[in-house]
């Protein structure tokens, strides 16, 4: 079976010159946003953003709407591709979801985590979620766990007594969408 090809073509634009698309369902907490520049920063625009063009020209985006947020004067890679409204709204609904839905190979997960590399505190918090949201305990490597003269490196905990599993649930969300590196103890 062979399926449309959709896309236009490849321009380059000024990402303030994107227009958001009026129905994006997507939020992007400050946790999210940190990963995203420190990806940015070490490897920078590998991804194309999608959109749409309109009747006056201008482009409405359907993804990447946090990426032309944190760059917004630089020009970054779309996508422009030939889809009505209706279409649009669809790839919307669905071009995240569709990724989430991937299960994960975990013998190759975890070998991809002990290798893959970053200086940056926002991304390597990404991935020990990612390990253990998967329950994958990738241990840290002693050559970052502690400092010059072979000390271990300070670590500043909170612990906090909740309730009920409930309220620690809340609670943890609430840390987590703040930007804060979480997990659950049960004593």
């Amino acid at each position: 079976m062979t399926f449309r090809d959709r896309i236009k073509e490849l321009r380059r634009v000024r990402a303030s010159e994107l227009r958001p698309h009026p129905r994006n369902w997507r939020t992007h907490p400050a946790k999210q946003r940190r990963a995203l520049e420190g990806m940015l920063a070490e490897i920078g625009y590998a991804d194309a953003l999608l959109a749409r063009e309109l009747p006056d020209g201008s482009l409405e985006l359907i993804d990447g709407h946090l990426r032309a947020e944190a760059t917004p004067q630089q020009h970054v890679p779309v996508l422009v591709l030939d889809v009505s409204e209706a279409e649009a709204a669809k790839i919307l609904a669905t071009h995240d979801p569709l990724a989430a839905l991937a299960d994960a190979d975990l013998q190759q997960l975890e070998q991809l985590l002990r290798e893959v590399e970053t200086e940056d505190p926002a991304l390597q918090a990404m991935l020990a979620d990612l390990a253990r949201g998967h329950g994958l305990f990738i241990e840290e490597d002693p050559e970052t766990a502690s400092d010059e003269s072979g000390r271990l490196k300070e670590r500043f905990q909170v612990l906090i007594d909740c309730r009920d599993e409930q309220e620690q649930a809340v609670l943890l969300s609430r840390l987590d969408h703040e930007g804060f590196r979480c997990r659950a103890l049960i004593a």
